[in-house]
């Protein structure tokens, strides 16, 4: 091994360059829809192999020192991004004669921005550089900094964030728990990067001890949290998720409203199915509405002879609100609440808007390049804060698309909520890997805040998943139909809570110490 991790360490040039993407390609085998977590050993392991050998020239400035090191954090996060973000470019084939120029933008300019914060990561992480375990430990640390500000800067994009591959089925989700995901992606580095210690003498032992008690507690935590702790009790309501599996091509096309809204409404109405029971709650998709619910009154009553008097439609819709005299209205994604008279009892509208399909940043340099935002004219308006919807006598904490990646904006108190409320249209991006890697990370939030989650999805994939991301009942990919679940019950606790928001601290804290003693260690020896 000691001769392998020489090899690799004294790459150069394109070669190096080459190693550095191909380890972060690898590193994709661990996300949805392979689950494959152990591809990340692999990964991580060459990564701290290839910055051994990223040695700057020592009188060289600060910056230049560092250039090596960012090259190779660069080249890994690029390799990683392309290979787990590539099926974005779907949503811009959708409308091909008017987006299709941006592809290269959202499959190769997106994850050459994104490679800079690993960029970032490696070359901080190689300030602290030394030869045994602190170096392990100054990887996790900086990573653990990196994702922390890629789910920060520029409103954030925590996607594939590295915990998420270290969690890919309900035993191994449980962490999130205790540290959250922003500490789970720390610890997971020092694990998943720990085995190239092998080919390393020093540190080796202690090293990969402690890298196989943090994967042992890793596990043994997710067996004892499924299996010993008491189940919290039901939350007795039957939820209805309605999977109409719309192409978005008729979604866009004005003459197949009617039938879509007869869809959704079909799928409402139907009977359970052998012997269960009445839905209380019936959830359509985002977007689900196809046209402004407020100026289409015949539609709520149209609603309204489909529900029971005491049953309730959480939909999502496109909201429109004044915005004075003479402006033009102001659009909102939203989810409404209607009640079996056809009433509109509540509405959520969405906080965090999606970047270039929902909003345009900086509008006016754009509109004067002929750019205009995918979704509206003038894009849509973000909500203040998320609106609590109630319905038969529960609490929903409203997350539309991806605000269920974002576990740190939902309310430490998450108001006494009963359960998490997703819904998204994820038919933009096809049959790829993005809606299975969407459902993991929503999974993986129910788990951090500790409730359960009702995800509706317009062609997939909708599920209700308990507060321990397991799939209670749900509908796959490309499913058109309904399926029937009781809500489970939620774990949260204000102690529970209170503990995530200091364990990220704590770990980066441990972490940083580790590096620093080793460094000094280093230099000391060199000296």
């Amino acid at each position: 091994m000691e001769r392998l991790a020489g090899k690799v360490m004294l790459l150069s040039g394109t070669r190096r360059a080459l190693a550095a993407f191909l380890a972060g390609l690898a590193g994709v085998l661990a996300l949805p829809p392979f689950g494959f977590f152990a591809a990340l050993f692999v990964s991580f392991t060459l990564l701290v192999w290839l910055l051994d050998g990223a040695t700057g020239v020592p009188e060289a400035g600060f910056l230049r020192r560092l250039a090596p090191a960012f090259r190779i954090g660069w080249f890994f996060g690029f390799g990683y991004f392309v290979g787990g973000l590539w099926w974005l470019g779907n949503a811009l084939l959708v409308e091909a004669d008017d987006f299709a120029w941006a592809l290269p933008f959202a499959v190769l300019g997106l994850p050459a921005f994104l490679a800079l914060y690993y960029g970032l990561a490696a070359a901080l992480a190689r300030l602290f550089w030394s030869d045994g375990m602190g170096r392990i430990a100054a990887l996790a640390f900086a990573f653990g900094i990196g994702e922390w500000l890629r789910a920060t800067l520029f409103t954030g994009f925590p996607w594939n964030a590295v915990g998420y591959g270290a969690a890919p089925v309900p035993l191994l989700m449980q962490s999130a728990g205790i540290v959250g995901i922003a500490g789970l992606n720390a610890l997971a580095v020092f694990v998943f990067a720990a085995p190239a210690l092998l080919g390393t003498r020093r540190g080796r032992i202690p090293g990969l001890t402690l890298a196989a008690l943090l994967f042992a507690a890793h596990v043994g935590y997710g067996w004892y949290a499924l299996h010993v702790v008491p189940e919290p009790e039901s939350g007795g309501k039957v939820v209805r998720l309605v999977q109409p599996v719309i192409d978005q091509a008729m979604k866009l096309d004005d003459s197949a409203r009617a039938e879509i809204f007869e869809r959704h409404l079909a799928l409402s109405a139907a009977k359970p199915e052998g012997s269960g029971k009445r839905p209380d709650i019936i959830v359509w998709p985002e977007t689900s509405i196809p046209f402004i619910l407020t100026d289409n009154p015949d539609a709520l009553a149209r609603i309204a002879t489909v529900l029971d008097d005491d049953q309730v439609l959480l939909a999502g819709a496109v909201r429109t609100e004044s915005a004075g005299s003479g402006k033009a209205p102001r659009y909102y994604n939203s989810i409404y609440a209607i009640d079996g008279k056809g009433q509109i009892i509540g509405a959520a509208d969405k906080v965090h808007l999606v970047p270039f399909g929902e909003y345009m940043p900086f509008a006016d340099l754009f509109e004067s390049l002929g750019v205009s935002p995918v979704a509206m004219p003038g894009g849509f308006s973000a909500a203040s804060d998320h609106q609590i919807l109630t319905a038969a006598g529960k609490a929903f904490y409203p997350l539309i698309c991806y605000e269920a990646i974002f576990p740190s904006e939902i309310a430490a108190t998450v108001d006494g909520a009963s359960s998490l409320l997703n819904v998204t249209n994820d038919a933009w991006f096809g049959n790829s890997p993005g809606p299975y890697q969407h459902f993991l990370q929503a999974r993986l939030t129910a788990v951090e805040r500790g409730l359960p989650l009702i995800r509706g999805a317009n062609n997939g994939i909708s599920a209700v998943v308990d507060a321990r991301g397991r799939v209670v009942s749900g509908l796959a990919y490309d499913v058109p139909d309904f399926v029937d679940a009781t809500l489970p019950g939620r774990l949260t606790s204000a102690e529970r809570l209170k503990w995530q928001g200091h364990a990220f601290p704590i770990v980066l804290a441990v972490l940083f110490a580790m590096a620093v003693i080793s460094r000094l260690g280093f230099r000391n020896r060199v000296n």
